[in-house]
């Protein structure tokens, strides 16, 4: 079975002092960074996406902007392809479920930010069209949300998005599990 690992948005934006800061986001590349590094060693397919906002009123991801680049701990090489979005979900509307066909992929090892939207939208999509898919839980991060007038913690919000996404539409590993093959 072929495997690719796909690296969703790690961008400029959700670092320190970017327009959209996400909690441990460096923390979560660095391991993004390792498992790309073990892609590469293995010369396993590598897709990164990179979203862009187009809506009006977007406050991060504006285009052509230092903000909306793939953060440099995760710099695509010229022969790793570049998929992108508009929207959390990164099969809606782009090349992703192309590049894959013609890999002839049908497992996706996923990564990125953050992991209450574009995570868990392109995981969901992923599995329901049938790709098996395997998220690198400690790869990935979010930030703190608020409902009902209440903050719910960045943790809280991944530990809960990971536990569903479990079992039904993914596998949870960590980085080092994949790395230590």
């Amino acid at each position: 079975m072929s495997k690719a690992l796909v690296i969703i948005d790690i961008q400029n934006d959700y670092f320190e002092g970017g327009a959209c800061e996400l909690v441990g986001a460096q923390e979560a590349s660095l391991k993004a960074k390792e498992l790309l590094e073990y892609f590469r060693e293995k010369k396993m397919p590598v897709l990164h996406v990179q979203h862009t906002s187009l809506y009006e009123g977007a406050t991060f991801f504006l285009p052509d902007t230092y903000g909306m680049k793939i953060h440099e701990n995760l710099n695509p090489r010229e022969d790793e392809t570049i998929i992108e979005k508009n929207f959390p979900n990164s099969f809606l509307d782009t090349s992703l479920e192309y590049e894959l066909q013609i890999r002839e992929i049908k497992e996706l090892v996923i990564c990125g930010m953050m992991s209450h939207m574009c995570v868990d939208a392109t995981t969901r999509a992923a599995s329901d069209m049938g790709y098996g898919c395997t998220v690198v839980h400690d790869a990935c991060t979010t930030r703190d949300l608020e409902f009902l007038g209440e903050i719910v913690p960045a943790k809280s919000v991944h530990n809960s998005f990971m536990a569903a996404l479990e079992g039904t539409y993914a596998k949870m590993v960590s980085c080092s599990e994949i790395v230590s093959d």
